[in-house]
């Protein structure tokens, strides 16, 4: 087949697979986990049921699927935060915020616990927390050999301090307040 006909069917497989996506977690949220069904779905995206079994088997693997593409996302967004310009401070101080506004979107999906306790079982997510924990120790590590952080406790576990305190970001309810416990766990980092 030629290039072009490859990429263009490729493109609009990657195009329904996302719209599927999309409509699900919108109708999880509109309605909650066990009232949704694969004709709803079907449905919502425009496209007949026999179509969307080709590409999911039910809305549980549709969830896992929507969630891995968040976590990619997520990461990929406090790669680029421990990226931009400025020190070590600066970089840290960029990741653990964008870190607590990730909490803070999440939590205004309305999921419930059924549904997060459904995704948050899936092996990419460890993975994913794996990946996280490294990189916020590596940003905690160049903070402290540039004396911005404190150095009486491991880098490990003041990654770990960093991510449990920044998950209370899910329960506030501003950006002002999203920042000052951001500034609130800085300030447990800082040197002495």
């Amino acid at each position: 087949m030629p290039r072009l006909w490859n990429e263009t069917i490729e493109a609009h497989r990657r195009t329904v697979h996302d719209a599927i996506l999309d409509a699900t977690v919108e109708l999880v949220g509109e309605r909650g986990l066990l009232a949704v069904t694969m004709s709803q779905i079907a449905e919502k995206t425009g496209i007949g049921r026999a179509t969307l079994y080709k590409y999911f088997p039910d809305v549980e693997t549709i969830l896992v699927a929507w969630h891995g593409r968040q976590i990619a996302g997520h990461l990929e967004h406090l790669a680029r935060a421990g990226e931009r310009e400025g020190d070590a401070g600066q970089r840290l101080e960029a990741m653990l915020e964008t870190y607590a506004f990730i909490h803070q979107q999440m939590a205004g999906h309305g999921f419930g616990p059924d549904l997060v306790a459904l995704l948050h079982r899936s092996h990419d997510v460890g993975h994913a927390r794996h990946q996280l924990h490294a990189a916020l120790r590596d940003a905690l590590a160049d903070a402290v050999r540039t004396g911005v952080v404190r150095d009486d406790v491991a880098a490990d576990e003041l990654a770990t301090f960093c991510l449990h305190a920044l998950q209370a970001a899910a329960d506030l309810p501003s950006k002002a307040a999203v920042q000052r416990l951001v500034a609130l766990t800085l300030a447990g980092l800082r040197a002495r």
